[in-house]
């Protein structure tokens, strides 16, 4: 039998890539079976997650980091200058989690992980929903002990978590900060993750999912899917300004534009499981917080709790209109918070000063 093998096929999925792409102090905890939406049943349910700070004696310091699509639980990892001493997410005064999301490839139960007959799950992982994955994160806080969170805060799939969590759960979340996120995933967004997805499958070495006991897997096919994606982080206006149409000056003849979505792709595969790309945004695809509430505005009418929605206002993935939609709607909501940036929705990773202010003062609310 081969060594199991990233995306990429070059690194195992157990091992060194995993530890060298995910750094920190990981710690892995059982949360046992988890029941999904569908009615499917996950065993031994495994949560990896990273903390910093400590919980103090009263128990209400904690926040809860919801990472996005393709981060995990290290959060200075992918979000830099964001949790320290003094750091917005300051571990002085607070005690921060950040778990690893059910489905994904960091540590937390995912496709690759070994399934309870010894093989690992492939195209046999069931499919999720956000609302699996925040009952996954109430399990997680209710092994660790954590009653309520003084903040839930994230970007993207994050702040979608963090909206289940407010109207779900508002007894244990003091206040909720969503960052270029929406209440329901539009058909916009929609198409464009059909298209990735189609992408990951059409590679001859996908194998129906099952692809961990190949020599390769579907690097092609998450290669494209992320360079997709990747422009939909972006702006049109980056994109000109910075690669225009220049020749990457090399003998592939390639434009520089191509050459930059080609390294993106690569750092991707690297790190990243496909099944779980696949799995994560089909969860994103079906975000509704209105399903079998009444709709969209008859959900975010049921948020008391306090919630702070920043936006980025040239985000082309979730535009400005889906976080006013929050921020018009959830009586708990603060007037929107719209933040200028030339980078798009990757806006929050590259904007952490304005991105800090903003959770500091949400912080205030909790």
């Amino acid at each position: 039998m081969s060594t199991p093998l990233s995306p990429s096929g070059h690194f195992p999925i157990t091992g060194a890539w995993l530890e060298s792409d995910d750094p920190g102090d990981r710690k892995f905890l059982s949360i046992a079976s988890l029941t999904l939406e569908s009615g499917d049943v996950l065993e031994d349910v495994t949560i990896c997650y990273q903390s910093w700070g400590q919980l103090n004696a009263d128990g209400d310091n904690a926040i809860l980091v919801n990472h996005a699509l393709t981060g995990w639980s290290d959060v200075p990892g992918w979000w830099p200058l964001m949790v320290g001493p003094g750091l917005p997410l300051d571990t002085d005064k607070f005690f921060i989690l950040c778990p690893n999301v059910i489905g994904g490839c960091q540590g937390s139960t995912g496709p690759s992980s070994i399934a309870p007959d010894g093989r690992r799950y492939g195209s046999r992982f069931p499919s999720l929903t956000i609302r699996d994955m925040v009952a996954a994160e109430v399990a997680f806080s209710d092994a660790l002990g954590i009653k309520k969170y003084r903040l839930a805060v994230g970007p993207s799939l994050g702040g979608m978590r963090s909206l289940e969590w407010a109207i779900q759960f508002p007894e244990r979340i003091g206040a909720i900060c969503t960052i270029g996120s929406s209440a329901v995933a539009t058909g916009d967004q929609i198409g464009t993750a059909s298209i990735q997805i189609r992408a990951i499958k059409s590679d001859p070495h996908f194998y129906g999912g099952d692809y961990y006991e190949h020599e390769r897997g579907p690097i092609e096919g998450l290669g494209i899917a992320r360079r997709i994606a990747h422009l939909t982080y972006r702006t049109e206006a980056e994109m000109d300004v910075r690669f225009g149409r220049e020749l990457q000056g090399d003998e592939t003849g390639r434009y520089a534009v191509e050459s930059y979505l080609d390294h993106q792709a690569r750092k991707l595969a690297e790190r990243f499981d496909a099944n779980t790309y696949i799995v994560l945004t089909e969860a994103m695809n079906s975000h509704d917080i209105g399903r079998d509430r009444g709709g969209v505005a008859a959900a975010l009418a049921q948020i008391k709790t306090p919630v702070v929605v920043l936006s980025i206002d040239t985000d082309r993935l979730f535009p400005p209109r889906l976080q006013a939609e929050i921020a018009d709607l959830a009586p708990g909501a603060r007037p929107l918070v719209t933040i200028t940036s030339p980078f798009g929705h990757d806006g929050f990773l590259v904007e952490v000063e304005a991105v800090g202010d903003v959770i500091r003062g949400a912080l205030t609310l909790g």
